[in-house]
């Protein structure tokens, strides 16, 4: 199923693209036979098929499930149970999702074969850049990449994030010379488990590579924020260290001294005096392109809840386009951007029909499930209310204009699984649908890869606020709203309180409420934790004091934007400029967490 090229080929990579967007009903087709003739015989499949591998045998019978559904699969296999509960090959390794189940990042299947197809897939994004820039292998490519903390399960299989998962694989590690795709970075750098030490070396190494930097990017838009700041933090560390050709101290993992020094390899002081004179003025407006002046573009997801770090971005990007190239997942890779240089606001994705069977469950212009007198799942399923689901449809058959959210079919062990992403059709590449990420279904926060859900903050909000009860303060009203304004960007709570009894507006002890900002970070899941304690990509969670009116003053607003009076009810997360100024023009108390919150690896309960 998966077409061999050389990525150095570019009329042969746009050929395939040709052919797998012209051919994406037959390529669904053929990768959802081979994955029930493949994986007819696990327990999962078997409960439900009966031997029977067809199509609409597979949609009559087969349920679309969340998480939980399939949660305690995945758990057997963690605790050692063997791979064909799900999978005919072998689950090699477990992949955390930014997402959570019971505060834990939720673990999707991994097998070897899925790793060859993360490696097709970063191959063929080159003839897609190379289409529309020119001579990107005439340098390379300043990318900030990174590895997470990894843990093992008592099956002995490690658990780790995507990311992580592929640049310790011998895919990354041994990769073939690809001239479109050569990095500043040495490998040991990007695997330093030291996410400090890898910062600097990598950043240092780029300002040792300056001239032949063609590209400058990251993962997400925060990550390559985060290393802005961390530069204008040590650009005189850096400055000194290109000057005497040496490495800092405190640098002592032995792989990456030895890397950054191969590359250092004398003294420069005319570099180092030239990077000191570019950061020297008031502003760091533009810097990025200053400091590589043959930057071409900047390559990070600015998507979904990156779209908020746009404006800080080209602040500092000099006018350079802002690329978004790929749309990928823990469970799996996704699709690509045919259109690598268009405004941010207007990125779309092709998914490429090789990758997963992929089926879509409409959702209204609220992004709620839509209801429809269709069937799902070849019945008609009511939901939780009464009310008849939609109908699951395919791939080529999603609707211009319309929304969906994302069901995936893997190879590697996930049947009619609901990813959570909420997509608008776009447009057609050929008979392959384009789809703009709108965002995560129940997602109301989110700064780095955390994904904070509206049940998960309501669940922190009622431990913290037990903390003024016994006082007799009141908490009437709050919402929230992620702050990017600062790096790294933190959450905000809007608080309005009152006294029992009265409307009065409490006196505020600051310990107290610093606490209040404490609990509700040590309540929320291990991804927002880890990214706090280890990752420090996200700043102190601050809550806002308002006074007694402020939402219904946000209430008054929102109706005169359009909302029913009878419907509304208090938006949980707030975007509106306008709404923010309402708020913050109320605020009489702002106080922070005083301390990071309680983290450590997740564990496979057995």
């Amino acid at each position: 199923m998966l077409p061999v090229f050389d990525p150095n080929d570019y009329e042969a990579g746009l050929k395939l693209l040709e052919d797998l967007t012209n051919n994406a009903c037959q390529i669904q087709q053929k990768v959802l036979e081979e994955i029930l003739t493949t994986n007819l015989h696990t327990e999962y499949l078997k409960s439900f098929l009966d031997g029977d591998s067809g199509k609409e045998n597979f949609k009559n019978k087969v349920p679309v499930v969340n998480y939980e559904d399939i949660k305690p699969c995945i758990e057997r296999i963690a605790n050692g149970e063997p791979s064909s509960i799900i999978s005919a090959k072998p689950i090699t390794e477990l992949l955390t999702s930014s997402g959570t189940s019971g505060g834990q990042p939720k673990l999707m299947p991994s097998t070897a074969e899925e790793l060859e197809r993360k490696t097709f897939f970063y191959n063929i994004l080159v003839p897609v850049m190379n289409k529309y820039v020119d001579g990107l292998d005439q340098g390379k490519a300043m990318y900030l990449l990174f590895i997470k903390p990894e843990i093992s399960t008592p099956s002995g299989l490690m658990a780790r994030p995507v990311l992580t998962s592929y640049y310790k694989s011998n895919n990354f590690r041994n990769r073939a010379f690809n001239r479109y795709n050569v990095y500043t970075s040495p490998d040991e750098t990007i695997l330093c488990s030291d996410s400090k030490q890898s910062m600097y070396c990598q950043l240092l190494c780029g300002l040792a590579q300056r001239e032949e930097v063609l590209r400058v990017g990251a993962v997400f838009a925060s990550a390559l924020l985060r290393a802005i700041k961390f530069l204008e933090e040590y650009l005189k560390e850096l400055c000194s260290n290109i000057r005497t050709g040496s490495v800092s101290d405190w640098i002592t993992d032995p792989g990456c001294r030895n890397a950054v020094l191969s590359i250092l390899s004398k003294p420069n002081s005319e570099l180092a005096d030239l990077i000191e004179d570019e950061c020297s003025g008031k502003s760091w407006e533009g810097i990025i392109k200053k400091l590589w002046p043959r930057t071409k573009y900047i390559e990070v997801i600015v998507t979904g809840s990156m779209a908020q770090y746009i404006p800080t971005l080209e602040f500092y990007s000099g006018g350079l386009p802002l690329v978004s190239t790929m749309y990928g997942s823990s469970e799996c890779y996704l699709g690509i951007n045919f259109k690598p240089l268009c405004n941010p606001s207007d990125v779309s994705y092709t998914l490429l029909p090789n990758m997963a069977y992929f089926e879509f469950l409409p959702v209204d212009n609220n992004h709620e499930e839509a209801v429809h007198n269709v069937q799902c799942n070849g019945v008609r399923v009511p939901d939780q209310n009464g009310k008849e689901k939609a109908e699951v449809v395919d791939l080529v058959d999603v609707k211009l204009g319309h929304y969906y959210e994302l069901i995936v079919t893997t190879f590697t062990g996930l049947y009619r699984y609901r990813v959570g992403d909420i997509l608008m059709v776009t447009g057609f590449c050929n008979n392959a649908p384009q789809f703009r990420f709108v965002h995560r279904r129940n997602v109301v926060l989110s700064i780095d890869t955390d994904k904070t859900n509206e049940e998960d903050l309501l669940k922190a909000v009622t431990r913290a606020k037990a903390l003024l009860e016994p006082l007799g303060f009141l908490l009437t009203e709050y919402t929230s709203f992620a702050d990017t304004d600062s790096i790294p960007g933190h959450y905000v709570l809007f608080w309005e309180l009152k006294m029992r009894g009265t409307n009065d507006l409490p006196e505020l002890n600051p310990i107290i409420m610093e606490r209040c900002c404490s609990v509700v970070e040590e309540s929320l899941d291990s991804v927002y934790r880890r990214c706090r304690k280890k990752d420090k990509s996200i700043g102190p969670l601050e809550i806002r004091v308002v006074t007694h009116g402020t939402f219904d003053a946000l209430m008054d607003f929102c109706v005169s934007q359009g909302s029913s009076v009878n419907q509304y009810k208090t938006p949980r997360c707030i975007k509106s400029e306008e709404a923010l100024e309402i708020l913050d023009s109320r605020v009489v108390g702002r106080f922070s967490s005083n301390k990071t919150p309680f983290w450590e690896p997740f564990r496979i309960e057995t």
